[in-house]
């Protein structure tokens, strides 16, 4: 989001939609490391109401996403996902904004890929022909990579 510490910033969320779907909120957890309270710093998973209790069958998959990048412009310490980047958000502001900042400079700028495609590319493998093997399966690494060993 514009005017925040992840301004320009390309976050990748994995997003899992179950059986039971809209009746259970899908589950989401970012794959681009973000330094924010409510993620979890080595995880990746989001605490987030409408993601937990608060989800309704009517709520949409574009809600989740919204409500998630709202999130990055108002975080909520007292309702954290990871206590030390929490108590670093509300002691240490300075630092934290100028940690998240580093964070979204590293590890979220647009010249970064997607990293499921990053570690597929790096066994040697096209970024096209790992495109069209995500795609193919769904976005599940272990059957892209089956996909891209042809099978075996």
């Amino acid at each position: 989001p514009s005017d925040t510490v992840y301004e320009g910033g390309v976050f990748h969320i994995d997003i899992q939609i179950g059986q039971s779907y809209p009746f259970e909120p899908p589950k989401m957890k970012f794959l681009t490391k973000v330094w924010h309270p409510n993620v979890s710093s080595a995880s990746g998973a989001i605490c987030l109401d409408v993601l937990k209790d608060q989800w309704s069958p009517a709520l949409t998959l574009k809600t989740a996403l919204l409500s998630c990048q709202a999130l990055l412009a108002a975080p909520e310490p007292d309702d954290p996902q990871d206590a030390v980047v929490a108590k670093m958000y509300t002691s240490e502001r300075a630092k934290f904004d100028e940690t998240a900042k580093e964070w979204t400079k590293k590890f979220a700028t647009k010249e970064q890929k997607d990293p499921i495609v990053g570690e597929l590319m790096e066994m040697g493998f096209d970024e096209s022909m790992v495109l069209k093997a995500l795609t193919k399966c769904g976005g599940d690494k272990n059957r892209a990579l089956e996909e891209l060993l042809g099978g075996a």
